[in-house]
């Protein structure tokens, strides 16, 4: 799908479902799983409230050290109070721009690549179906792809402001 969508002669999927993380590659004549992780913030939310969160649509932005790695689509949708909630989407990572950063070659060679993610959503609390009021929540997780190892790990932040 990456060769097909972007033309890309080489690409590097990062992809992302319900808490499910690959990273895929074209290597040695076929397609493979070079790193995989569950349970980042573009995947899962669980709302320990007594509040539902409904949110508009959005984009969860990837980087590679600052540089541009992927955007992806994040559906309007709501959470409801006190519940774990799925949040999918996939990721097509562009590594023909951040693969010119002066760094990648070092950490590509020690194994590691750390990308970082920033998902911003606005929408409105909602508390006993009664009380309503104007929402954001701000993830942002670092994400280390151990390419030696074909895992990946994740920390996630979130805040939200009213």
């Amino acid at each position: 799908m990456g060769r097909t969508v972007t033309g890309a002669v080489d690409p590097v999927v990062l992809y992302v479902s319900g808490g499910n993380t690959q990273v895929i590659a074209y290597s040695e004549g076929r397609y493979r799983i070079f790193g995989e992780t569950i349970d980042i913030a573009v995947g899962n939310c669980l709302d320990r409230n007594y509040g539902s969160f409904t949110y508009d649509n959005s984009i969860a932005y990837v980087t590679y050290r600052g540089d541009p790695a992927a955007e992806a689509p994040i559906e309007a949708d709501t959470i409801p109070a006190r519940a774990d909630h799925d949040l999918s989407t996939t990721v097509l990572v562009d590594s023909d721009g951040f693969s010119k950063n002066p760094n990648f070659l070092g950490d590509a060679f020690s194994g590691c690549l750390n990308f970082t993610s920033s998902t911003t959503l606005h929408g409105k609390v909602t508390v006993w179906k009664v009380l309503k009021h104007k929402a954001t929540t701000i993830s942002t997780c670092d994400i280390s792809v151990f390419t030696k190892f074909l895992n990946a790990t994740s920390v996630c932040k979130s805040k939200i402001k009213f």
